[in-house]
C-alpha cells in the first residue's frame, strides 16, 4: 500500500464527497441486511398463520426498505464518480506537469510510449480502484459482518456450516492473488512496448512507406500485440477461475443449508422462513467474500500502476533550477564556452564534447561546422541548458547558465531546431507560440524575415490556415521557415539555428541569410550547419571534429588553414570549383 500514499493526497480536495459516498452505502447495506428478516416474517408469521394483513404490511415495508436501499446506492455511486473523476483529472494534470519539469536527459530514458501509458491506462487503473473502494470499502465489511451476525442470530446451528466454508474460501483467494499479482506489472510493461511501437509507426509512417517496410513493422507490432494478448489471457484465466470457484463454494453452502435445514425442519420443527432467511444471509456473506476477492485483484493491478506513476513523480530532473537564481536586467547575448566537456550519461561514458572553448560576442554571427557526430547538436543543447555540462561552464554575459532563472534563460536564448515541431492550430498560432501577445503585424514581419510570408499568403486561409497533425499539410522547408519565424518573433538576445534550413533550397536559404543580416541589430547568432553555404556569411566559423574544436576563423581563412574545412567545402561544391575560388 506504500505506492498509494503519495497518490492519496489527490483525494484531499474531494474528502467531503469521499465521506458521503460510504455513508450512503451504509444505508444501502442496512436495508439489504433487513430484507431477509422481513422475508422470514412473511413466511413464518404471515403465510404460516394465514395472516394476510401481516403479509401485505410486511410486503409494503420491504418495498420501502428496497427504495431506501436504492436511494443510498445511487447517491453513493454519484459521489464516488465525482471523487474518482476529479481524482483522475488532478492526477493526470500533476503527472503532465511533472513531465514538463523533466530535463532532456530524463526524457532520453523515459520512452514516449511508456509515458503515454502511464498518463492514460495506469491512471485509469488507479481511478477504478478509487471508485471501487468508495462503493465497497464500507459495503463489503458491513455486509460481511452484518450478514454473518444475522445468520448466527437466525440459526446458531446452521451457522456452524461457516466453519469449514470460510477457511476454504480464504485459502483459495490467497492462492489466486499470489498467482496473479506479479502478472499485472507485466501486463503494463507489455502495454508500454505496444504503445512504443505504435507511437514510432504513427510518427514515422512516411519512412515506413518510403522504404516499403510495412510488413516488417506489421510483424513488430504483431509480436508486441501477441505478447500483450498472451499475458492478458494468462491473467484472465486466473481471474476466470475465481468466479466459478466462489460460485461452487456458494452452492455447496446453499445445498448444505437446505439439506441440514430440511432435516431439522422435519424432525425438530425448524421454521421454513428461518431457513430461507439463513440462505439469504449465507449468500450475502459469501458474495461479500467474492467482492473482497475482486477488490484484492483490482488492488494488485492498481498497485502495479501506482508504482509506475510514482516512478514518474520520483524522477529527479537532471537539470534543476538554481536555489537563488540570478535575473540580469538586460542580457546582451555574449555566449562563452569555457573548457566545456559533456557526456550524455555522465562522466563514465565517451564524451560528446571535450575541452571546448569559444565566444560569441553580442551582435556577432558564428557558424559551427563539422561532420556528423562531431558534437554540433550536443553544443546546441548546452547553451539554453537543456543539458548540464560534465566539466567546465557555459556563460551568458559572464553568468553561468546554471545560475540563471531557466525561464529567463530560455527567453534570452531561443533555438530553431532542425526537427520542426508544429502544434495543432493555425499558422499564426504556431508563429506566435513563443510570444502569445505578439501583434499580427509582428507575426507577419517575422514571417517575412524567414521567407515564409509568401507561401503562407498562398494558403487557403493565409495565416489562419489550420496546420494539420505535425504540419502534414506543409512541406519540410515550409515547416522550417515557420519555425524560424517563431524563433525570430521572440527577439532573443541569442538566436541558435540548429541546421534549421536543411530542408530549404539554397536560393531561399540565401535570402533568409540576407534578411537575418538586415535585422540582426545587436542580436548574437549561433548557426549550426551541415552545408558550407550556411556558414560562409558568418563573421566566424568554428570547425568541430569528434567533439573538439579543431579550427576557427573566417571562411577565407579556414580555406587556407584548415584541411578539414577545405575537405568539407570541396565535397559540397560543384565539380571544377576549387577551394581557392572566391566565396
Amino acid at each position: 500500500m506504500r505506492a498509494f500514499r503519495r497518490l492519496n493526497t489527490f483525494l484531499r480536495p474531494y474528502r467531503t464527497w469521499a465521506i458521503l459516498a460510504p455513508l450512503c452505502m451504509v444505508l444501502e447495506v442496512a436495508m439489504d441486511v433487513l430484507q431477509p428478516r422481513l422475508i422470514q416474517s412473511i413466511i413464518d408469521q404471515g403465510i404460516g398463520r394465514h395472516d394476510q394483513a401481516l403479509v401485505v404490511h410486511t410486503g409494503l415495508a420491504m418495498l420501502g426498505v428496497a427504495l431506501m436501499g436504492i436511494l443510498g446506492g445511487v447517491l453513493c455511486t454519484v459521489f464516488a464518480v465525482w471523487v474518482s473523476e476529479g481524482y483522475a483529472a488532478d492526477l493526470r494534470r500533476a503527472l503532465f506537469a511533472k513531465v514538463q519539469t523533466l530535463s532532456f536527459a530524463n526524457l532520453d530514458t523515459l520512452e514516449t510510449g511508456a509515458l503515454i501509458t502511464r498518463l492514460t491506462n495506469d491512471v485509469t487503473q488507479v481511478q477504478n480502484l478509487v471508485m471501487a473502494m468508495l462503493r465497497f470499502m464500507v459495503r463489503v465489511p458491513l455486509l460481511l459482518v452484518g450478514s454473518l451476525t444475522m445468520a448466527v442470530v437466525t440459526s446458531p446451528k446452521l451457522a456452524t456450516l461457516f466453519l469449514p466454508l470460510t477457511p476454504l474460501v480464504a485459502v483459495t483467494l490467497a492462492l489466486i492473488i499470489r498467482k496473479s499479482y506479479p502478472l499485472y506489472g507485466l501486463v503494463q510493461a507489455r502495454l508500454d512496448a505496444l504503445n512504443t511501437v505504435l507511437q514510432e509507426n504513427l510518427a514515422g509512417v512516411r519512412v515506413v512507406k518510403a522504404f516499403a517496410r510495412a510488413d516488417h513493422e506489421g510483424q513488430r507490432f504483431g509480436r508486441a500485440n501477441e505478447d500483450l494478448v498472451i499475458t492478458n489471457i494468462t491473467v484472465a484465466r486466473i481471474g476466470a477461475a475465481t468466479m466459478p470457484l466462489m460460485m461452487l463454494f456458494l452452492n455447496l453452502g446453499v445445498v448444505s443449508v437446505l439439506w441440514l435445514g430440511g432435516y431439522w425442519s422435519v424432525h425438530h420443527g425448524l421454521e421454513v422462513g428461518r431457513i430461507v432467511a439463513f440462505v439469504n444471509y449465507m449468500v450475502q456473506t459469501l458474495m461479500s467474500l467474492m467482492i473482497v476477492s475482486m477488490l484484492i485483484m483490482m488492488l494488485s493491478r492498481s498497485e502495479a500502476s501506482a508504482k509506475r506513476l510514482n516512478e514518474v513523480f520520483d524522477s529527479v530532473p537532471r537539470v534543476t533550477p538554481p536555489e537563488a537564481p540570478e535575473a540580469p536586467e538586460a542580457l546582451r547575448g555574449r555566449l562563452a564556452f569555457e573548457n566545456v566537456s559533456f557526456a550524455y550519461d555522465g562522466e563514465e561514458n565517451r564524451p560528446a564534447l571535450s575541452d571546448l572553448s569559444f565566444v560569441v560576442d553580442p551582435g556577432e554571427t558564428v557558424a559551427v561546422l563539422g561532420a556528423t557526430g562531431s558534437g554540433k547538436s550536443s553544443l546546441v543543447g548546452l547553451a539554453p541548458r537543456f543539458y548540464d555540462v560534465t566539466a567546465g561552464r557555459v556563460t551568458l554575459d559572464g553568468v553561468d547558465v546554471r545560475r540563471i532563472d531557466p525561464d529567463l534563460l530560455r527567453r534570452a536564448v531561443v533555438v530553431a531546431l532542425q526537427e520542426t515541431i508544429l502544434f495543432s492550430g493555425t499558422v499564426r498560432d504556431n508563429i506566435r507560440y513563443g510570444r502569445p501577445d505578439a501583434t499580427d503585424a509582428e507575426v507577419e514581419e517575422a514571417a517575412r524575415a524567414a521567407e515564409a510570408d509568401g507561401f503562407i499568403r498562398g494558403l487557403a486561409e493565409g495565416y489562419d490556415t489550420v496546420v494539420g497533425q505535425r504540419g502534414v499539410n506543409l512541406s519540410g522547408g515550409q515547416k522550417q521557415r515557420i519555425a524560424i519565424a517563431r524563433a525570430l518573433l521572440v527577439r532573443p538576445a541569442l538566436l541558435i539555428m540548429d541546421d534549421s534550413t536543411s530542408a530549404v533550397d539554397v536560393r531561399t536559404e540565401g535570402r533568409i541569410r540576407q534578411n537575418l543580416a538586415a535585422t540582426a541589430g545587436g542580436q548574437s547568432r549561433l548557426i549550426v550547419a551541415q552545408r558550407v553555404s550556411s556558414a560562409m556569411g558568418a563573421d566566424r566559423v568554428i570547425v568541430l571534429d569528434e567533439g573538439r574544436l579543431v579550427a576557427q576563423g573566417s571562411h577565407a581563412e579556414l580555406l587556407r588553414t584548415s584541411s578539414i574545412y577545405r575537405e568539407i567545402f570541396e565535397s559540397q561544391m560543384e565539380p571544377g570549383v576549387h577551394a581557392d575560388a572566391s566565396a
